[in-house]
């Protein structure tokens, strides 16, 4: 088995102030000095891949240049929060303040109303890693998602709780790179802005 590496890149900043899951909202990508920093920093011959919601389409779009780009693949979606997404993060916690709670302070089977528990995105996540893995062996993949996903892969990297994971800074536009080999995976640094 030869090393893949995955370049995780968080989409362009949003300017939401509520929940933002599966909503489809755009990015704003016009920081284009910090793109192209981006741009320069990841491999060139990297394989693009996005989730195919429009804010990360949209920030693959401002750093794919030549690189191969891959369809966009719904399964990288962020967190589906269900009836959470598009509503303030403090009307949450006054409709359901012991689910909400629980949902970020011991996530793992808490699920929000119609949506999915952290248990159930990081399998859903990491199983569409492992199959796009299988299919490009030992290739860098630059793949642009979001906040939960990239989280859910440093878990699986990590082989740490979703609790301890949960204490890391995701930002706009950062850089996460995992490195998956026959000894498993080696995290080359999380949350990395250039």
């Amino acid at each position: 088995m030869t090393t893949t590496t995955w370049h995780w890149v968080r989409h362009g900043p949003t300017h939401q102030k509520t929940f933002v899951g599966w909503r489809d909202v755009p990015a704003d990508v016009s920081d284009t000095d910090h793109l192209a920093r981006l741009d320069a920093h990841l491999p060139q011959d990297a394989l693009v891949i996005s989730s195919d919601l429009i804010r990360c389409v949209q920030t693959a779009d401002a750093i794919t240049n030549t690189r191969t780009r891959l369809p966009a693949n719904p399964h990288l979606r962020e967190l589906h929060f269900g009836s959470w997404d598009g509503v303030h993060f403090s009307e949450v916690s006054e409709k359901h303040p012991v689910l909400s709670r629980a949902y970020w302070e011991t996530p793992g089977d808490a699920t929000p109303p119609g949506g999915e528990s952290w248990d159930e995105a990081a399998h859903r996540v990491h199983t569409t890693m492992q199959h796009i893995t299988r299919q490009n062996p030992g290739r860098d993949i630059i793949a642009v998602a979001h906040f939960g996903v990239i989280l859910t892969q440093v878990q699986m990297a990590l082989g740490v709780t979703a609790a301890k994971v949960l204490a890391h800074k995701i930002d706009n536009l950062s850089v996460t790179k995992i490195a998956w080999g026959p000894n498993g995976a080696q995290v080359h640094g999380i949350n990395h802005v250039v």
